[in-house]
């Protein structure tokens, strides 16, 4: 036995090497912990990818805590999706109680007391620096994969997007991207028809209300200006990595827009951020909680832009964590790009069950000193077998870990604490007020009033005005006069906004151009 254990501290010594790596733990083998034998993970691979998996009550979400800590004390900024709301105390010190003492003791390691650099965001009504993306910057490939429209709707999609970048009209929120449908499908037929073809009135219909449904789910407050940076992530203080925690707590029941906010915030990253190469450590890593939410109610269109995503975006120096209950939950594709894995305790109640387990220890490394399949049943709170990968490209042993506890408080911040955090933070000033300025909706509307003026006048010339119909005045827009009591101070200073971003992926459009300019055909698509 003592000639087996050695073996296996051997193995872990030298699969796991010190150098640039983030300490998460220390072996175990046949019941016994050896504080010799350290599971260290290297920074230069976590670009790879990686997941955390378990089942409810095993410990994933104070692994994720314990990774996101090592990562910013390594000077990497690190984006937590918070869907159960329960990541906010990673901006307090944590407290040394009797099994945090216990656990130290046996892993021979030191344990001191931090707060980490912490930056609330939210995508809904939630308080922190909200997020917020255009119309136009999503592109016309990516709205019609998130509304899962069919190549007919599509194209009429990517036909509004021509027309209004054509004629320098911005598509900034929903409401705009609706009325230029509605005066493409109106006012505007004959006026299109003669440079872009038919339109089909009942591929308008399908496509406005898809939008409703997005717009249900709280599509009205994500788009919209100012966008958010994404640039804004990558900030660092007093030497660690600044911690962005986006606040989701109101998401689960809203799986559309989750998925919507996760594929845009990957394809910003990927457009913004420059080639980088294997780097010694990553630019930045996001974790995504509850990962299944945003596969569950994904259409395969939207998958396979998922994984392209996670194959393309390491070349960022950007590495992706999914947290989730089993490694099935992922989609096989994504799944095998997964370098990191850190699997908790699985539980065998049903037949299903026992099928995921035996699925889940398929994806791990044969090893000589478990039997994966039985002992993946077996772990206790706070452990995990871990394997990730080394240096050199290879996988490194798979090993039963006893983890570390986490640094920061392992419960959440209280009102008053959360309410001073965003309080005091610059990004919540930078981003709180909305920017309403003119734009395609605006712009539409007077055209069509202009329309209507000019038709009523020929009519009068005429003789021939009829009594309008109880439909044509229900068309009547009133957004004209709302427009005219809008902030004149805050139209002003959007239109000063001239931010102009190639988004060459997806053949997404850049930010609206100067009104009456044209945009060179930049996109992947042309458009």
């Amino acid at each position: 036995m003592a000639k087996q254990s050695d073996a296996f501290t051997k193995k872990i010594e030298e699969g796991y090497p010190s150098d640039g790596s983030l300490f998460l733990g220390c072996g175990k083998f046949d019941g016994d912990t050896f504080p010799e034998a350290k599971v260290q993970i290297p920074l230069s691979t976590l670009n790879r990818h990686g997941l955390i998996a378990g089942a409810t009550g095993t410990g994933k979400t104070k692994t994720l805590q314990l990774l996101t800590e090592a990562l910013s004390e390594a000077g990497v900024p690190v984006v937590l999706m918070d869907i159960k709301g329960d990541l906010s105390g990673l901006a307090a010190e944590g407290e040394e109680n009797e099994k945090v003492k216990e656990r130290n003791n046996i892993l021979g390691g030191k344990w001191s007391p931090t707060a980490y650099p912490v930056e609330f965001l939210s995508i809904s009504k939630e308080p922190g620096v909200k997020l917020r993306a255009t119309v136009a910057e999503f592109g016309p490939i990516l709205l019609s994969r998130i509304l899962e429209l069919n190549e007919t709707q599509s194209s009429v999609v990517s036909l509004v997007f021509k027309y209004c970048d054509d004629l320098g009209l911005p598509v900034l929120d929903l409401k705009d991207f609706k009325k230029a449908l509605q005066y493409i499908n109106d006012e505007g037929k004959e006026e299109l028809e003669k440079e872009y073809g038919t339109v089909s009135s009942q591929s308008v219909s399908i496509i406005l209300r898809k939008l409703m449904d997005l717009e249900s789910q709280g599509g009205e407050d994500f788009f919209g200006e100012p966008s958010f940076d994404v640039n804004d992530l990558l900030q660092i203080e007093s030497k660690k990595g600044k911690i962005s925690i986006v606040r989701l707590t109101d998401i689960q029941t809203k799986p559309r827009l989750f998925s919507t906010f996760m594929l845009s915030l990957l394809t910003e990253i990927y457009a913004n951020f420059p080639e980088e190469g294997d780097l010694e450590k990553p630019k930045l890593v996001l974790f995504i909680d509850e990962a299944h939410l945003v596969f569950d109610e994904a259409s395969s269109d939207l998958l396979k832009q998922m994984e392209t995503m996670v194959r393309l975006i390491r070349s960022k120096g950007v590495g992706i964590i999914f947290c989730t209950q089993s490694p099935t939950d992922l989609p096989k594709e994504i799944l095998g790009q997964l370098g990191l894995k850190v699997q908790h305790a699985l539980r065998a109640f049903t037949a299903n069950d026992r099928k995921a387990i035996k699925t889940a220890a398929e994806n791990y490394p044969e090893t000589d000193f478990y039997d994966t399949k039985e002992v993946i049943t077996e772990l206790g709170i706070g452990e995990a077998f871990i394997t990730a990968l080394s240096t050199k490209g290879s996988p490194t042993p798979l090993v039963h870990t006893l983890l570390a506890p986490p640094k920061s408080r392992m419960g959440t911040l209280t009102d008053k604490e959360l309410q001073t955090s965003i309080g005091s933070s610059d990004l919540v000033k930078k981003y709180e007020t909305t920017l309403d300025r003119e734009s395609a909706h605006e712009m539409l509307s007077k055209k069509m009033e202009t329309i209507a003026e000019e038709t009523e006048s020929a009519e009068e010339e005429s003789g021939s005005k009829k009594p309008k119909s109880k439909r044509a005045k229900e068309k009547e827009d009133p957004s004209f006069v709302e427009t005219l009591s809008k902030n004149p101070l805050a139209r002003e200073v959007g239109r000063t906004v001239a931010k102009e971003v190639t988004r060459g992926l997806l053949g997404m459009l850049g930010v609206t151009p100067k009104r009456g300019s044209k945009r060179k055909k930049t996109g992947l698509f042309g458009f």
